[in-house]
């Protein structure tokens, strides 16, 4: 039996027709979605850059506009040591004073002499809070320093520098601690030696850390300085680490502060009057008798001369 009626069947033609226009479709699709990602990455990197350029724009703009700060209370980028707190000054009796004759007569000195208030000595100490050589020399000669100091006999100033500020592992301790050093001077000079004492006393070795800011700060919280608020926001904010690295290299450049050609060449490095001491950091008896001899030299070349009594005029007898 046979129908007229076609089953409803497209032909091979029309089926590959149908094919290729969902193929456009999908591929049209699929460019559309690449192209909305490029559009969007690009817009991101766009944003990211400018972010970035944003960011560092603004912290060199930070930099540049910080005010370069210098401490205050300082000569020649010293501090000149005029108060000592109470606990740091507590030493045991001072020793005799022997005087400039007696020494140049050949008399037999103390074991820790002290320059006489008439022969005053000019010291200079330049340290790096780092160096051992620098934490030596304090814990050797801190108390007669203490000594001459209350006893006006010398006038002695710190030279905070940074020698060794590569030798931190990368936190530049000397530099940091040379610039919590000025801060302590500047708003709380009366605790300064003690501040002073303590870092050179207790310290870091070479190549750690070092103390963070923040322990620095601690550290002038327990010597008790003053203004302790403005203390610790002047060292967590580094205030003096410019002025740190250009009084060391002014040190470098010479002259040192007290000296007429001397320039920095290690630290510690301590000038009397004038001359560099060179001998043993760490016998405090060798330091007093050089600052003796320096102390007598200084008397002697000032010393003015006795004037010679002027002749008596005779009378002449009446003949």
């Amino acid at each position: 039996m046979s129908s007229d009626e076609t089953p409803n069947v497209p032909s091979p033609r029309n089926s590959r027709e149908v094919v290729r226009e969902k193929a456009q479709k999908v591929h049209a699709q699929q460019s559309r979605a690449r192209i909305m990602r490029r559009i969007i990455l690009g817009v991101l990197a766009i944003v990211a850059v400018g972010a970035i350029g944003t960011a560092v724009t603004l912290a060199v703009s930070a930099q540049v506009s910080k005010p370069q700060l210098t401490p205050g209370g300082m000569d020649g980028d010293g501090i000149l040591v005029s108060e000592i707190s109470a606990s740091a000054a507590s030493t045991d009796a001072a020793a005799a004073t022997p005087s400039p004759e007696a020494t140049e007569a050949g008399g037999e000195a103390a074991p820790t002499p002290e320059p006489t208030t008439a022969s005053t000595v000019d010291i200079h100490v330049y340290v790096d809070y780092l160096s051992p050589d620098a934490g030596e020399f304090e814990r050797a000669n801190a108390r007669q320093l203490v000594n001459w100091i209350t006893e006006g006999a010398a006038s002695v100033t710190y030279h905070p520098v940074a020698l060794l500020t590569a030798s931190s592992n990368g936190t530049k301790y000397s530099l940091r601690a040379a610039a919590a050093a000025a801060c302590v001077a500047t708003h709380s000079p009366a605790q300064f030696y003690a501040f002073n004492h303590d870092l050179l006393d207790d310290q870091p070795e070479v190549n750690t850390d070092g103390f963070s800011d923040a322990e620095l700060a601690d550290i002038a919280g327990a010597v008790g300085a003053d203004n302790a608020k403005t203390v610790r926001s002047c060292i967590e904010e580094q205030d003096y680490v410019t002025w740190a690295k250009d009084a060391t290299s002014r040190a470098l450049e010479g002259p040192l502060d007290g000296s007429e050609d001397l320039v920095l060449t290690s630290a510690p490095m301590i000038v009397v009057n004038g001359e560099a001491y060179v001998g043993a950091l760490d016998d405090p008896s060798e330091f007093s008798q050089f600052v003796l001899t320096v102390a007598s030299d200084a008397y002697y070349s000032t010393e003015s001369p006795s004037p010679s009594p002027e002749p008596t005029a005779t009378e002449t007898p009446a003949s």
